[in-house]
């Protein structure tokens, strides 16, 4: 999500939350170096292993750590585990001086009602890092608080990454808890109601997505391969914005 899959710059590339609000951040300030290390599919465990250093290298005035999504879909999650690796990314980044930006995850059910069978982790998962945001002072985004970011016309039609309207719902989310002032409605504000959809495009919206999202996904578990494999991070480097 932080590297801006779904949400195309019109160059080829990705944009995202993390560019969008390096945008927000820059118009408040005149200019930034911005650096964005995020590699898709990566777990929490690799994020501390391969980004947490590097970025801690650049001596960062803002550092983001959204972690923890590609963990808890794994039949194998380990909470305790996965928060303190979190946690662990949390002390480094504010004991560095920086401030720490991170999020919980809001409702997946609206958007694939199949994730029922992740609720019970993925609460227990949200609570845990509301205490370890509490405990290290970093500013956090409590999606899990917020239904209108569960709505899936901001998310992709693979239903796990937000699309362009959602890469800007976050983006603004973060802005506001950096307290940055944006003009127009805030990023929480819900959509109007969705037209229902009549139940024979219902089930071919669900067989169109086990063909073309949910099948490949298990095939990479079998092989035990990352979408991120070969990925490198698009702006290792702090260059200005």
């Amino acid at each position: 999500m932080t590297e801006g899959l779904y949400d195309p710059d019109g160059r080829g590339g990705n944009h995202g939350w993390a560019d969008r609000l390096a945008g927000h951040l820059a118009a408040q300030s005149g200019a930034i170096l911005y650096a964005n290390l995020a590699v898709r599919g990566r777990r929490t465990h690799e994020i501390r292993a391969e980004q947490l250093r590097p970025a801690l290298e650049l001596e960062p005035d803002l550092l983001s750590i959204a972690a923890g999504m590609n963990d808890l879909l794994r039949p194998s999650f380990a909470l305790d585990q996965v928060i303190a690796d979190i946690d662990d990314m949390l002390r480094a980044g504010t004991e560095a001086g920086a401030t720490v930006l991170t999020m919980t995850y809001g409702d997946p059910v609206p958007i694939n009602p199949y994730a029922r069978v992740l609720t019970r982790r993925m609460t227990a998962f949200n609570e845990r890092i509301r205490e370890s945001a509490a405990r290290h002072g970093a500013v956090l985004i409590d999606f899990a608080a917020e239904p209108a970011v569960s709505d899936a016309r901001f998310w992709c039609e693979d239903r796990l990454h937000a699309n362009s309207a959602g890469h800007e719902r976050i983006a603004a989310a973060a802005a506001e808890a950096l307290g940055i002032d944006l003009e127009g409605p805030r990023w929480n504000v819900p959509l109007d109601p969705a037209p229902r959809r009549a139940r024979r495009e219902r089930i071919a919206g669900e067989v169109m997505w086990a063909r073309r999202h949910l099948a490949p996904w298990i095939m990479r578990r079998v092989r035990k391969v990352s979408s991120g494999d070969g990925v490198l991070p698009k702006r290792p480097d702090l260059e200005p914005l």
